[in-house]
């Protein structure tokens, strides 16, 4: 749990970029709440690969940078070509933790959003077509269950 903490107030120092006593405190009761709250270690069926999860945040991070690309270019554009629509996605992830990151990620990405969630459905508003192709043809999805050990594994 040490280590943990530790961990994560060195992100907070990073993100937070202060140095006065008032923050350095806040953020070491922070980090230490976080770890110790997490200590018990993974539940049964919530346990997820973080190395996997390493090489996800690059993946979205790239399909952030081109779905933002692609709003600009749909708000630059003279006609604005935007088609707007609500999506009932039903997720086959069944593991509850994987679909939070999969309602996160969704509305990470520039064009979409997840309106509602509950165990197995997502209502997700998107831009266009194009804006939620990556859910539609179910590799975000794919990636994510990736990260939890593929196969959709079992139910938490």
């Amino acid at each position: 749990m040490i280590y943990t903490t530790l961990a994560l107030f060195a992100v907070w120092l990073v993100l937070s970029q202060s140095f006065s006593p008032i923050y350095l405190g806040l953020g070491l009761i922070a980090s230490f709440g976080v770890a110790w709250v997490n200590s018990r270690g993974p539940s049964s069926g919530t346990a997820m690969s973080w190395w996997r999860m390493l090489i996800y945040f690059p993946w979205l991070f790239w399909k952030i940078l081109q779905s933002g690309i692609h709003v600009a270019y749909l708000i630059l554009h003279p006609r604005l070509p935007i088609d707007p629509k609500l999506i009932r996605y039903h997720t086959k992830l069944q593991k509850a933790a994987s679909v939070v990151i999969l309602g996160n990620s969704i509305t990470l990405t520039p064009g979409t959003i997840t309106a509602e969630v509950n165990s197995s459905e997502l209502v997700v508003h998107a831009m266009d077509d194009a804006a939620a192709d990556d859910l539609t043809s179910l590799r975000l999805e794919r990636k994510i269950d990736s990260v939890f050990g593929g196969m959709f594994g079992a139910k938490s």
